[in-house]
């Protein structure tokens, strides 16, 4: 797709059959910059595609990961112009790898502020698989965010309709009706799933299903029921009841036993720290963040990360705390409380 075009209904891109790029000779660069996403490394990625192109590598593949370094840095605009032109070496059918890059563009669309244009792809998406439940659970999450609670509802009962028995998805429905006001509406699928009579629920889900909805005392008696064998999730969600019960030290004996006996768990060290920050003891904090630093190829390290100079905060290093700040805002530019943060930081 040529710049400026846009991907309105999956893209023009997406449908037109056109022709590949030149044929590959390899794919080491492109793989070269692959990896570099997944170290973080965005603009070492960029290098890599470029050398990629270079070399006649798969022109769809360099565009893609192109986007998705641009996502990496928060050049959205940049972002969407890649992936459109990902969707320009679309081949005469619709491959697997198409929608791959349509859900990226819906990203980069929602991250752009562009978020009808988010929807329409999600849309085209649904329109040629019917039965795509991620893609109507995210159309009807951007619709909260336009407003439209109505339209939003019919797309998240089009999810549940596809697979009524993931209940991971009901709880990212409630999730996401809590985060846009709508917490009626995200409660009433969490209890249709409680008043199931036939739905068997395992304990982990009984408690979780609870839990969110408030139900604290409920959802300790099951996710205690369920610590043996719920996982890292099952031992975060109780730790976290003990702490909306109040019993903080409690839920960081929950965390910690996990710790022990489990494999390392980034974000049961995320909340070990955050309950550790609640009951004044910085130092144990700033250990536990800094452990779920060290896991390699953890999904939670912007949340430890910032939880890290908070430690530092609160333990009076504020050189040590303005330093990681840096090298945070770096990562991510786009954190609109970072900034903030860091104005107080350059203050102290």
């Amino acid at each position: 797709m040529k710049k400026g075009r846009i991907a309105g209904a999956f893209c023009t891109g997406f449908l037109a059959v056109m022709t590949a790029g030149c044929g590959a000779v390899s794919s080491e660069n492109t793989d070269q910059g692959m990896q570099l996403i997944e170290q973080m490394d965005y603009e070492g990625a960029l290098v890599s595609f470029d050398a990629a192109a270079a070399n006649h590598e798969d022109m769809q593949l360099i565009c893609r990961g192109q986007g998705l370094a641009y996502m990496g840095l928060t050049d959205y605009e940049n972002a969407v112009q890649s992936l459109e032109t990902a969707l320009s070496y679309s081949g005469p059918g619709i491959e697997q790898l198409d929608f791959d890059i349509n859900y990226y563009l819906a990203n980069a669309y929602y991250k752009s502020g562009d978020i009808n244009k988010a929807v329409g792809v999600y849309q085209a998406i649904t329109d040629l698989r019917p039965e795509e439940k991620t893609a109507w659970y995210l159309k009807g999450t951007m619709e909260l965010e336009l407003g439209i609670p109505e339209a939003a509802q019919a797309d998240f009962d089009r999810a549940i309709g596809v697979d009524s028995k993931d209940y991971d998805l009901y709880v990212d429905i409630y999730r996401s009706c809590d985060k846009f006001g709508q917490q009626e509406m995200g409660a009433a699928y969490l209890q249709t799933v409680l008043q199931d009579e036939n739905a068997r629920l395992s304990d982990y889900n009984k408690g979780r299903m609870n839990f969110y909805m408030g139900n604290y005392e409920d959802a300790r008696l099951a996710l205690e029921s369920a610590k043996e064998t719920g996982g890292a999730e099952a031992a975060s969600l109780l730790g976290q009841t003990y702490e909306q019960l109040g019993d903080y030290n409690y839920a960081a004996s929950v965390y910690s036993n996990y710790l022990e006996t489990k494999q390392p768990d980034a974000s049961i060290y995320n909340q070990l720290g955050i309950c550790r920050l609640k009951v004044g003891d910085y130092e144990g904090a700033l250990e536990a963040f800094q452990a779920g630093l060290a896991i390699e190829g953890n999904t939670m390290t912007q949340s430890l990360r910032f939880n890290e100079i908070v430690a530092y905060e609160h333990l009076g290093q504020f050189s040590q705390a303005r330093i990681a700040m840096e090298q945070y805002l770096r990562l991510y530019p786009d954190d609109e409380k970072a900034q903030q943060e860091y104005v107080f930081l350059q203050t102290r």
